[in-house]
C-alpha cells in the first residue's frame, strides 16, 4: 500500500513540474496562440491518469474531467483564435463530447481495472 502511495505521490509531481514549465513557457512566448496553456494542462491531467491506471492505482475522476475540459476548451481557443471558426456554435456539443468521453474513460477503466 506505502509503494503505491509513493508512486502517486511521485507521479503527482512529476505532474506538478509538467505544470510549471508549461506555464513559464506560455508567459515566455506570449505570440502563443490563447488555449495552448488549457491544452497543455488537459494533457498534463490526463497523462497524470493515464501512469496512474498503467501502475494499477485508481485514476481522479475529478482530474480526468478536468483534463478533458480543459481539452476540449483549449481546443476551442485554438480554433477561435487560429482558424477563425465560428466555435461559439460549436462550444455546447464540444461539451457533450467531453462529456461522454469521462464516461466513456471511466466505463473503460471499471471495465478493464477491476
Amino acid at each position: 500500500m506505502e509503494d503505491t502511495r509513493t508512486l502517486n505521490r511521485k507521479y503527482e509531481t512529476v505532474a506538478w513540474g509538467a505544470f510549471f514549465i508549461l506555464l513559464g513557457i506560455t508567459r515566455l512566448f506570449r505570440e502563443l496562440p490563447e488555449g495552448v496553456g488549457a491544452v497543455g494542462v488537459g494533457v498534463i491531467f490526463l497523462g497524470l491518469n493515464l501512469a496512474r491506471w498503467l501502475s494499477k492505482i485508481p485514476p481522479s475522476a475529478f482530474t480526468i474531467t478536468l483534463g478533458v475540459l480543459a481539452l476540449v476548451l483549449g481546443g476551442a481557443d485554438i480554433l477561435r483564435n487560429v482558424a477563425s471558426l465560428p466555435v461559439d456554435a460549436l462550444l455546447f456539443p464540444l461539451l457533450l463530447i467531453a462529456l461522454g468521453l469521462v464516461w466513456l474513460i471511466r466505463g473503460i477503466a471499471k471495465t478493464i481495472g477491476r
